[in-house]
């Protein structure tokens, strides 16, 4: 099992998210309620009481990001050792379609597929996490076992300009 590890840029992206939404986010519930109570009853007004719901989840999700951040650990990749480490990008090829994917391997708490962050709790995550280039990696995926080849090991792509 790993501890919350968090890259330095998935510790950038979660930061200013919880930002915007304490500033940006708070701000535009609170104009909300006001226009919303200005104009009726706020007990029989849909508005207002829509407002409150969105509220309640803006602050769920505040604290559910502080809390995180709280107990996540930096961690930095070990550039130059040749092996897959949190933070830094891979290309594999699956050995059964050929297909290839660029991925980056991160903490659980910024993991996005679609982005092609993976997280180090994923199959494929802990199947990579410390090969070498041309090794490979048996995922045990729910349609059965799965290979990839590692085909490269890069550095991050640095911070994103915010």
């Amino acid at each position: 099992m790993h501890e919350t590890v968090i890259t330095r840029d998935g510790l950038l992206r979660l930061s200013e998210e919880l930002e915007r939404l304490k500033t940006d986010g708070r701000r535009d519930i609170a104009e909300r309620l006001r226009q919303a109570t200005a104009e009726a009853n706020p007990a029989e007004n849909g508005d207002y009481l829509h407002a409150r719901e969105e509220q309640a989840l803006l602050e769920r999700r505040i604290a559910l990001l502080e809390g995180r951040l709280r107990s996540a650990r930096l961690v930095e990749p070990r550039l130059g050792n040749g092996r897959v480490d949190v933070g830094e990008r891979v290309r594999v090829r699956n050995l059964a379609s050929g297909e290839r994917l660029d991925l980056e391997l991160v903490g659980p708490l910024e993991a996005d597929p679609a982005a092609g962050r993976i997280s180090i709790a994923s199959p494929l995550g802990k199947a990579i996490e410390g090969l070498r280039r041309g090794e490979i990696a048996d995922v045990d995926a729910p349609r059965g076992r799965l290979q990839f080849r590692v085909l490269a090991v890069e550095p991050p792509v640095p911070a994103r300009a915010a």
